[in-house]
């Protein structure tokens, strides 16, 4: 039997994302819903430049609404902008993708921007194509083992050696006792945003769609498709940034 079976099939969360645009355009707040949002965008986007400095082709996995590419953008230094080739944006949402577009060509006229409708595990992510990897809030949504393992192994052989691939994502904790308890502090930091009634709006959608990992289970997964120089940038409760590196050949 599926262990996921009640889980939202891509489908159905696609056609939610396609309501949700304006919740994830706010370049300031980031999706407000995640602890730490702004900066885990801060921390992720300075990382990928400090590891990649000379970066020309950037993919940004679950792209939604683009404010990950226009922090990267904001922390580029001029000659970093003008070396800039390529934005690859993958999302299931179209109108996601489409506001993700606008913005960003309004930050960077220049770039080359490839807008792609896609689940992240059926992406063609060909091989030695982009030199930073972006995944914001997306890779909860995968749900076998063997999806995370093809995921990783996916953007390691896209990712040109010395590439960094960074992720901002929701967590688990390997002992329930703790992943209870780190759930209630989330819930309480939703309800302090807010109120009850969103507290219980969010922490529904997460039941419905999300299936996150340990932070550890992560760093293994990711160690064992290639990936070198681990390094956790942040964690806070039940989110985490963090990321590795395509070896030099």
């Amino acid at each position: 039997m599926n262990g996921f079976a009640h889980k939202l099939t891509p489908d159905e969360i696609r056609a939610r994302f396609d309501t949700e645009v304006e919740r994830f355009s706010n370049l300031e707040t980031g999706q407000a819903a995640q602890i730490d949002a702004p900066l885990m965008m801060d921390l992720l986007t300075s990382a990928a430049l400090s590891v990649t400095p000379n970066a020309k082709r950037v993919l940004d996995l679950g792209c939604g609404a683009g404010n990950y590419v226009l922090k990267l953008l904001h922390a580029m230094s001029t000659p970093q902008r003008e070396q800039l080739q390529s934005v690859t944006l993958v999302d299931l949402s179209r109108p996601m993708l489409d506001r993700a577009t606008e913005r960003i060509r309004d930050a960077h006229p220049a770039v080359r921007i490839e807008s792609v409708q896609a689940d992240v595990r059926d992406f063609k992510y060909g091989e030695d194509r982009f030199d930073v990897a972006m995944a914001a809030q997306c890779l909860h949504h995968l749900r076998e083992d063997a999806e995370w393992d093809h995921v990783f192994a996916s953007v390691f052989r896209g990712l040109t050696p010395g590439g960094g691939f960074w992720i901002a994502d929701s967590l688990d904790h390997e002992h329930s006792a703790v992943s209870a308890m780190m759930a209630d502090r989330w819930g309480d930091y939703l309800e302090n945003l807010e109120d009850r009634a969103y507290r219980e709006w969010v922490l529904a959608h997460v039941e419905k769609e999300d299936t996150p990992r340990p932070l550890l289970w992560q760093l293994d997964r990711l160690r064992a498709a290639g990936f070198t120089k681990l390094d956790v940038l942040h964690t806070h409760s039940r989110f985490g940034a963090f990321g590795g590196v395509k070896p030099e050949a």
